[in-house]
């Protein structure tokens, strides 16, 4: 068995493909209409199809027992690209291990968290002047786990 993706029932499919594709960078890689696929790995479906493919069950949107996360190299920069969307979980903050991360609702209350890579933590803490060891106490990780980190690009493998 395989895994292939997320999909989301959602009450404007429009609206939704902007918040993904504008706001989060993802790509349109199939649209059938009724469901579209972001970026090979986010699906949304029209809300009317979708009750019908459950037989007519009732559709509840807006909880907050999970969420969808996205990683962001660049997090100063999408923090200035999110200042015009008001509709946050929570405003960034950074959690006891180094990781500055933002929660917000996509336009059907599904929460977005969006988070730096956990190599960028650490080559941040890096650049600040830490040692690896003062790292990977900082992060509450293994030395050897903030070495890959702070490794070149080209000397790690998929993190």
């Amino acid at each position: 068995m395989n895994y292939q993706c997320t999909l989301l029932a959602v009450e404007d499919l429009e609206r939704s493909k902007e918040f993904y594709c504008g706001l989060l960078g993802m790509t349109v890689t199939a649209d059938f209409g009724a469901n579209v696929t972001l970026s090979d790995c986010l699906a949304l479906q029209t809300m009317d199809t979708w009750r019908e493919f459950i037989q007519g069950r009732d559709v509840r949107t807006g909880h907050n027992a999970g969420e969808l996360y996205f990683e962001e190299e660049e997090f100063d920069r999408f923090l200035l690209r999110l200042q015009s969307y008001a509709d946050y979980v929570h405003p960034p903050h950074e959690h006891a291990w180094g990781q500055r991360v933002v929660r917000i609702y996509d336009p059907d209350r599904n929460i977005v968290e969006v988070g730096e890579p956990i190599s960028a933590v650490a080559r941040r803490f890096l650049d600040s002047g830490m040692s690896a060891g003062q790292i990977a106490k900082r992060m509450d990780v293994p030395m050897e786990y903030v070495l890959h980190l702070i490794a070149p690009p080209s000397d790690r493998q998929a993190e």
